[in-house]
C-alpha cells in the first residue's frame, strides 16, 4: 500500500534487544489531505530510510504493509513502512482514502444540484 502525506510529528526513537539481536524503531505522524484529514501512526523499523526526510512539515510518500496480531484476547495493528520518499521524488500514484473522495457535481435546470456518486440509492 502507497499513502502520500504530510510529515506532522516525530516520536522518540526506540530500541531494544530481542532473540535476533538489536533493533531500533522510530515512530512518525503523518496527516493525509481532504475534508476528512486523518493522522496515521507509522513504524519505521532500522536504518531502511533517509533520516533526512524526517522534518516536520514535509510531505512524504510511504510504501508499507498493515498488519494485526492478537495477544491476551487483544488484537493490535502495525502500520510498517518498507520505503519513504520526498513527495516530489515518487510517482503519481497515491493512496486515496474513501472520506477524501470528492464526486463531481453537475447543475440541473431547478438549480440545485445533483451529485454523481454512482450510488444506486
Amino acid at each position: 500500500m502507497q499513502l502520500t502525506a504530510k510529515l506532522s510529528a516525530i516520536l522518540p526513537e526506540q530500541t531494544g534487544a530481542g532473540k535476533n539481536g538489536p533493533w531500533k524503531k522510530q515512530d512518525i505522524i503523518v496527516e493525509t489531505d481532504g475534508q476528512y484529514p486523518k493522522k496515521v501512526c507509522i513504524s519505521l523499523w532500522g536504518e531502511k530510510f533517509d533520516r533526512n526526510l524526517l522534518n516536520v512539515g514535509n510531505k512524504l510518500t510511504i510504501s508499507f504493509d498493515i498488519e494485526s496480531r492478537e495477544f491476551n484476547g487483544k488484537w493490535y495493528t502495525d502500520v510498517k513502512a518498507w520505503k519513504v520518499e520526498s513527495a516530489g521524488q515518487a510517482g503519481s500514484s497515491h493512496f486515496q482514502s474513501a472520506d477524501s473522495y470528492n464526486p463531481p457535481v453537475y447543475e440541473h435546470q431547478g438549480g440545485s444540484a445533483i451529485v454523481d456518486d454512482d450510488c444506486p440509492f
